[in-house]
């Protein structure tokens, strides 16, 4: 009997719920903003706020996706733009992370590491250092770098000297700057040695 009412309760419960997606769009004016700026300068348009800039959010498909759509970018160029994939794994600061069509939204920070693009039996891999991942509902992926290359692309000689120098770097760094410095070059270029080795 308990557990036949506590479903029933649960059952409403949930049909009733709307998901943010079902929510209608917010406003583009904040309308107590524009009537307290008109009382304090009515000869002035009210400024902008964050909010109008925002553009309503789109809606999460009624079914998943067959293709990833990915956008990968670089601040001095666009790697990927719109690209239909299967799957990119990323390298998130929590660990390897896969992402399919229909992941959750999500906002994960890079750290040094391969990024892995797959369409069929295609496999693109670049080492990225640091930047960011969005991951929409609407199986769209924003994949933000500060640098990146393919992996193909990359010198192990250079790595393994690289590696070489800031090593040294470290073991002799006197100010706390000098000693960050030397440790985020030792990580990414451990990171590119990785990659490239295994």
């Amino acid at each position: 009997m308990f557990r036949r009412a506590t479903t029933g309760i649960l059952a409403r419960t949930i049909r009733t719920r709307l998901f943010s997606t079902d929510l209608p769009a917010a406003q583009t004016i904040d309308s107590a903003f524009a009537e307290a700026w008109k009382k304090v300068a009515p000869h002035l348009d009210p400024p902008k706020t964050p909010l109008s800039f925002m553009q309503t959010r789109l809606p999460a498909p009624s079914a998943i996706p067959s293709k990833l759509t990915v956008n990968f970018v670089l601040p001095y160029a666009s790697e990927i733009s719109g690209k239909e994939v299967d799957m990119v794994i990323i390298p998130a600061s929590t660990g390897q992370m896969g992402v399919l069509p229909g992941h959750v939204s999500t906002i994960t920070e890079l750290k040094p590491g391969v990024l892995s693009v797959h369409e069929g039996n295609e496999v693109k891999k670049y080492f990225v250092s640091s930047g960011f991942a969005f991951i929409h509902a609407n199986s769209i992926a924003d994949i933000v770098a500060i640098e990146a290359a393919p992996l193909d692309q990359i010198d192990s000689s250079l790595v393994q000297k690289g590696l070489a120098d800031f090593t040294q770097k470290l073991s002799s760094a006197s100010t706390d700057s000098e000693k960050a410095e030397a440790q985020i070059g030792v990580d990414v270029h451990s990171a590119l040695n990785a990659a490239l080795t295994g």
